[in-house]
Order: structure tokens, then C-alpha cells, then sequence
């Protein structure tokens, strides 16, 4: 009989880490694992979601969300570093889960993890497409056909029905071609990625500053006059920290490359924890320029999508040239999101798959490249054909409340492994054990209660359906399992 509480002995994992020919290249140092999380993390949260977040929710105290949702990924990140130094596999939360709870938690972590990049990949790419179109008309004055550039769900206001977002379906091939190249060259297309937003993110930060009105900040936590949980008020800012989370979503795929990377006892902890505080600084004086430039009700009635160029155009005359870098930076910032999302979602599955719990196409590597090309194929079909025909709209909170999910439950193992096996070498320890942990699930938890029931029910009916595949196909064909069983029958 099967055992869903079965885990995997952490030497082993360690001993199939070991390059010898057979696995991913070792070919990322700690600048480049830095780049993969600041990749990753700046996109499209911080240019959709920010005046999102300061129009419905938290007033011009959107940098308060942002601190709240930064202290829930901080606290996530110390126990993802010390996973990550420990066991510096592919895998993320998903091989570590095997490693502390077993592998039933671990399949429901990796099923969970396809929303966290796979089907994020799509919202981004969906968004890319927009931005997109925005540079050409602004630009050359020339738009792709809307019946070109949006799914069949959605009509323009004079009536012309979509048919296939193209755009986003060709910047997801664009970038699975990029992947199956190898990550190398996939880091050094991100790290030039990296540099162009972060600049653009300075200048608007640097020339923005002058331009603050005070009066915008005043109420700096406007009352809630509505009488609905969330709305303005002090629920509100809790309410716009798991909005503004999506800005956050990412960093931990840096652990997802631990088996690509040169020495990631050393420099995984750093490569996550240095990204996600880069960030945080300079999301929080993003949000503080925003918020201060124009008043928080504009963004009520403005394109909340356009909310940085509207600020520009509108307040800061004379800088139209910023409107349009801004537009470059936030297609070139969508880009690295994406392709760090897909390079995630393959390296998860390339683990899952060398466990057997889905099928070995997705843990087989190029001859020459050294990449899981197949999966990286499969998985441009699978979130194509997302972006191409779904309206982004249906999937964005699924993303959020997936992958605070996956935090909860790295916290936790923290715990679980700290108690199983206290011996085992942590180049990386997270301090304050069980604090620190703790802290993050109530954290987590806290920011997954603010998106609402109805997406705590998508969750639950998505991963109803990941354990029916985990129990028709996953435990007949675990790797784990049949060895067990082997064991079991060798004694008699």
C-alpha cells in the first residue's frame, strides 16, 4: 500500500545535485543569481498594481502595503535560504517539501507552483501585449488589429470582437527559444533586462521627487466611508498588501536554478535575499513618488495599467521622453518576469519528473544545451495557449493566493526540519527559529485572507485536481514508492 507521508533523504538529493555530466550545467555566480530574483521580481506587479492598490485600497499609504507584503516575502526568504543552501537542487519549495513533510505535501507544492509561474507567465504576457501596443502608437502611430492582439472573451468599445492575442503568444515562444538555449545565455539576456528597468525605475524615482504635492499625502490613510472591509481605512492596507504582493511574486525562483548554480551553499542565500531587499527599497519610494504626484482618486478613473505615463503626462511636463522609456522599461521588465517565470516552472517539473511523479518527457535534457527542452516546449503550448485566448483578468489572484500558499508551507518545513533533523550541515541558517517561521505563516496567511473567498475556492478546486492526477498517475509511478515497496518485498 502507497505511502503519501514518504520523504527523501536529504544526502540523496544532495548526492543527485552532483555535476557529473548528467544534470544542469553549473553556470550562474551570485551577481547573476541577483539578477535572475531583480528579474523576476520588478515587472508586472509594480506598473499594474501599484495604483490599483493606492485607488481602491490603501490611499497614498501604499507604501505601508508594500512594506507589509515585503515583510511577508523577507520572512519567507530566510527559510527559502536556508533551504536553498542546504538542499541546492532544482526543485524550490517543491523538493524541499519532499524533504520535510513528504511527498503528498510535496506534490501539492509543485501543483501549486504551475500557478505561481506557469500561469502567471500568461497574465504577464497578456500585459506585455498591452504595453505593446501602446509603444507603437505612440511611436510609430500604428497598432496591431485589437482582433490580433485579444482573446475571444473581449470586445472593444466599438464592438470588435477578439480573436487571438498574438503578442503574447510570440514573446512566450520568443522566450521558451531563449530558455532552450540555455540559461547562460537566458541570464545574460535578463541581466541587460535588469539594467535598462532598474534605470528607468531611478529616473522615474529621481525626477518624480520634485514633483510631489504634499497635499496628496493628507489624508495619508483616508477613511473608509463605504463600510466594506478593505476599502481605504486601516483593512485597506492590509487588503492592499495582497494586491501589491503580485509585485513580489518571483523572487523565490531564484532557488529554482540552485542546480545550475556555481557554488549555492554560498551564493543561493545571497542571490535571494539581496534581490528581494534591493527590491523592497526601491518599490517602497516607487509607491511613496506615485502616490505623491498625483492624488489617489485620479487613479479611480485613469487606466490603472497607464497610471506612470498618465502621472508623467499629466504632472511632470517637459518629461514626455521618460512616458516613453517608461513604456520600453515596463515591456523589457515584463519580459525577464516571463522568462524567469517559465525557467521556474520547467526546473519544478524537471524535479517532479525525475521523481516520476509526471511523466520523464519534462526531466529530459538537449544533448547539446543541457536544458529540459521538451518542457520547456510543453510549457510554452500550455501557457500560449492561456495568454493567446484567456482574458488575464481570471487569473491574477489565483497567482497571488498560490504562491503565499507555497510560502506557508516553506515556513513551516523550516520548523518541521529543524525538529526531524537538527544535524544535517545549513551553510545558511534562518535565525530565530521558530520565530522567524511563525511570523511568516501568520504573514502569509494574513495577506491570503485579504484576497477574498472566491479565490480561496479557485484554489481549493485546483489543487482538488492536482490530487486526482497525484492519485491515478503520481503514486503508481513515484520513483520513491517503487523503491519502498522493493525494499517491503525483499524481506519476505
Amino acid at each position: 500500500m502507497a505511502n503519501i507521508w514518504l520523504k527523501k533523504n536529504i544526502h540523496q538529493l544532495v548526492d543527485e545535485a552532483s555535476d557529473n555530466g548528467k544534470g544542469l550545467k553549473r553556470t550562474i555566480g551570485t551577481l547573476g543569481l541577483i539578477s535572475l530574483g531583480i528579474g523576476a521580481i520588478i515587472g508586472a506587479g509594480l506598473f499594474t498594481s501599484t495604483a490599483e492598490a493606492i485607488a481602491n485600497h490603501t490611499g497614498p499609504a501604499v507604501s505601508i502595503s508594500f512594506i507589509i507584503a515585503g515583510i511577508g516575502c523577507a520572512l519567507a526568504g530566510l527559510c527559502y535560504a536556508e533551504f536553498a543552501s542546504m538542499i541546492p537542487i532544482a526543485g524550490s519549495a517543491y523538493t524541499y517539501a519532499y524533504a520535510t513533510m513528504g511527498e503528498c505535501i510535496a506534490w501539492i507544492i509543485g501543483w501549486d507552483l504551475v500557478l505561481e509561474y506557469g500561469v502567471a507567465s500568461a497574465k504577464v504576457a497578456t500585459s506585455w501585449s498591452e504595453y505593446l501596443n501602446r509603444l507603437l502608437n505612440n511611436v510609430f502611430h500604428f497598432q496591431i488589429p485589437y482582433e490580433l492582439s485579444h482573446s475571444p472573451f473581449q470586445a472593444s468599445a466599438d464592438g470588435v470582437q477578439g480573436i487571438i492575442n498574438l503578442p503574447a503568444l510570440l514573446i512566450i515562444l520568443l522566450l521558451s527559444l531563449v530558455l532552450i538555449r540555455g540559461v547562460k545565455g537566458s541570464s545574460l539576456v535578463n541581466s541587460i533586462i535588469v539594467i535598462i528597468k532598474v534605470g528607468i525605475v531611478l529616473l522615474f524615482i529621481g525626477f518624480g521627487w520634485s514633483y510631489i504635492n504634499p497635499a496628496n499625502y493628507d489624508p495619508y490613510i483616508p477613511a473608509n466611508t463605504t463600510g466594506v472591509s478593505g476599502e481605504l481605512g486601516w483593512t485597506g492596507l492590509l487588503a492592499g498588501a495582497g494586491v501589491v504582493f503580485f509585485a513580489f511574486i518571483g523572487f523565490d525562483a531564484v532557488s529554482t536554478a540552485a542546480q545550475e548554480a556555481k557554488n549555492p551553499q554560498r551564493d543561493m542565500p545571497k542571490g535571494i535575499l539581496l534581490s528581494l531587499s534591493i527590491c523592497v527599497v526601491l518599490y517602497i519610494l516607487f509607491a511613496h513618488v506615485l502616490a505623491g504626484v498625483a492624488n489617489y482618486t485620479e487613479f479611480r478613473t485613469v487606466g490603472q495599467e497607464a497610471s506612470i505615463t498618465y502621472v508623467i503626462d499629466t504632472y511632470m511636463k517637459g518629461y514626455g521622453w521618460l512616458s516613453t522609456l517608461v513604456t520600453v522599461a515596463i515591456l523589457a521588465g515584463f519580459s525577464s518576469v516571463i522568462l524567469v517565470m517559465l525557467m521556474g516552472q520547467s526546473r519544478v517539473f524537471f524535479s517532479m519528473s525525475k521523481d516520476g511523479l509526471v511523466p520523464g518527457i519534462f526531466s529530459q535534457l538537449h544533448a547539446r544545451f543541457k536544458t529540459p527542452w521538451k518542457s520547456n516546449l510543453l510549457f510554452f503550448v500550455f501557457v500560449g495557449i492561456i495568454a493567446a485566448f484567456v482574458p488575464a483578468s481570471i487569473i491574477s489572484d489565483m497567482t497571488v493566493i498560490g504562491t503565499l500558499f507555497a510560502f506557508v508551507l516553506v515556513c513551516l518545513g523550516i520548523i518541521v526540519l529543524r525538529k526531524t533533523d537538527p544535524s544535517i550541515p545549513r551553510p545558511f541558517r534562518t535565525p530565530w527559529v521558530p520565530v522567524v517561521p511563525i511570523l511568516g505563516i501568520l504573514v502569509c496567511t494574513g495577506l491570503m485572507y485579504s484576497l477574498g473567498p472566491a479565490n480561496w475556492l479557485r484554489l481549493i478546486i485546483w489543487l482538488a485536481i492536482g490530487a486526482v492526477i497525484y492519485v491515478f498517475y503520481g503514486i503508481k509511478n513515484s520513483r520513491l514508492q517503487k523503491g519502498t515497496v522493493k525494499k517491503q518485498l525483499q524481506q519476505y
